[in-house]
């Protein structure tokens, strides 16, 4: 692995190490969401989740796509998701239905 590439995997182990992101990233596995209901479902400001899915943008873990007026998130790095359900392998009653 070369270091541009290991910088790149830091940024996204960085991304991902926040408690609201890693609920975003579980969410997001289940549905595409939009801001909206994103932001419903953790119960912060729109500000404080822009600044979320910017910082998750940024290190490339999700993309959103328009869909008319809205944009709606979806996962696009698998290495990501995969760190994330490794941290609750093993948990049956973890609610990870934050974003319906």
């Amino acid at each position: 692995m070369d270091y541009e590439e290991l910088c790149n995997r830091t940024e996204m182990l960085k991304a991902l190490a926040h408690p609201q992101r890693i609920c975003i990233i579980r969410g997001l596995n289940k549905y595409h969401c939009n801001v909206g209901k994103i932001q419903q479902n953790l119960g912060i400001t729109q500000s404080g989740l822009s600044q979320h899915l910017a910082k998750l943008k940024s290190a490339g873990v999700i993309k959103g796509v328009r869909s008319g007026k809205e944009i709606c998130y979806q996962i696009i790095d698998q290495k990501a998701l995969r760190i994330v359900d490794i941290l609750f392998e093993g948990i049956d009653s973890c609610d990870d239905t934050l974003i319906e």
